[in-house]
């Protein structure tokens, strides 16, 4: 079945936040000034079982789901992840299951994620410069620490590995090459993020944008690219290849070149809701559908009429008004 939104766009991608927790503090998704020590994060029951998210992604993908990817918070710091990696692997008809992590708990925990069905993962990374990246993430966590994660997950067989990049003036920006060199050479993709007004908390301002076309010219200046074809159709990251061969880069410019067009995605939340857009206001709730024995079809019909007249294009029409609309965080949604 292929589930079409008012904007004929399929469901073919659903993420999901395993947790709202999170073991860094980046500036630009949980500032510490407001996920402090007495924030409420969502207390254990009202989170998603395993079981729960399973029964929801095999409903998804019986609409056309084919990748699913865990997000959250940081997914690695709820426990016992790789039960959930096997049960969703064991859902016919799913193609591809990733994580995006932070890698600060890689090294333990690579190996049984690939043995449990993980095929994929990507890694942020904002800079290699270790006193920029202990003040983006503020809790002093170390480049050297990622960097051995990245090691291990390609160890345990996920490479190749995309490293994601946040890119802010000011901040990181003038790290860029130098990040691009060092992956250069190895199987693994560097994808520069163009800094995004994701919830509410981060302080957003359009002149701390660096565009996508400033990073690639910088890359280029010093190492030649060259543009390359999409994998499929959707994909967020535009590619771009070096001219000697030796490997690829990626940059993902939801400000300055919208793919609202071809977006395929759907989010839930650790709480159980969907939201339809990155930058949603609203999630839709499918928690009080699970707990209050709805079967499975009555489930799926829900989730129809949450797609079908969906008609989200939030980077594509950013202005002034939809800037100030409340969103939900990204650490509630993952990215």
């Amino acid at each position: 079945m292929t589930l079409l939104d008012a904007m004929e766009r399929p469901l073919r991608d659903l993420r999901i936040s395993v947790t709202d927790r999170c073991n860094f503090r980046c500036t630009y998704c949980m500032p510490k000034e407001i996920f402090g020590p007495d924030y409420p994060f969502l207390p254990r029951d009202r989170v998603l079982t395993y079981e729960e998210v399973t029964r929801i992604a095999r409903i998804f993908v019986g609409l056309g789901v084919e990748k699913i990817r865990l997000t959250g918070g940081e997914p690695l710091v709820r426990r016992d992840l790789d039960r959930l990696i096997s049960q969703l692997h064991a859902i016919p008809g799913l193609k591809d299951i990733t994580l995006t992590t932070n890698g600060s708990l890689l090294r333990t925990q690579a190996r049984k994620l690939k043995e449990a069905g993980l095929q994929r993962i990507t890694v942020s990374l904002d800079s290699l410069d270790d006193a920029i990246f202990k003040r983006m993430n503020d809790v002093g966590m170390s480049v050297a620490t990622v960097l051995d994660g990245i090691e291990a997950a390609a160890d345990a067989g996920l490479s190749p590995i995309k490293v994601n990049a946040v890119v802010q003036r000011g901040v990181n920006d003038h790290t860029v090459v130098d990040l691009a060199r060092h992956f250069k050479g190895t199987p693994h993709i560097v994808r520069y993020i163009e800094y995004m007004d994701v919830g509410n908390s981060n302080g957003w301002k359009l002149d701390h944008v660096v565009t996508a076309r400033e990073i690639l010219d910088r890359i280029n200046a010093e190492m030649p690219i060259e543009p390359a074809n999409p994998n499929y159709r959707g994909e967020v990251a535009k590619r771009w290849r070096y001219k000697d061969g030796t490997g690829e880069i990626g940059v993902i410019a939801s400000i300055t070149q919208p793919f609202c067009g071809d977006c395929s995605r759907v989010r839930i939340s650790a709480e159980g809701e969907v939201f339809t857009c990155l930058f949603g206001s609203n999630g839709h709730d499918l928690r009080s559908l699970l707990r209050g024995g709805a079967t499975d079809n009555e489930i799926r019909e829900a989730i129809e009429r949450i797609w079908r007249p969906r008609t989200d294009r939030y980077s594509e029409i950013r202005t002034g008004a939809t800037k100030l609309l409340p969103k939900v965080e990204m650490s509630r949604i993952g990215g």
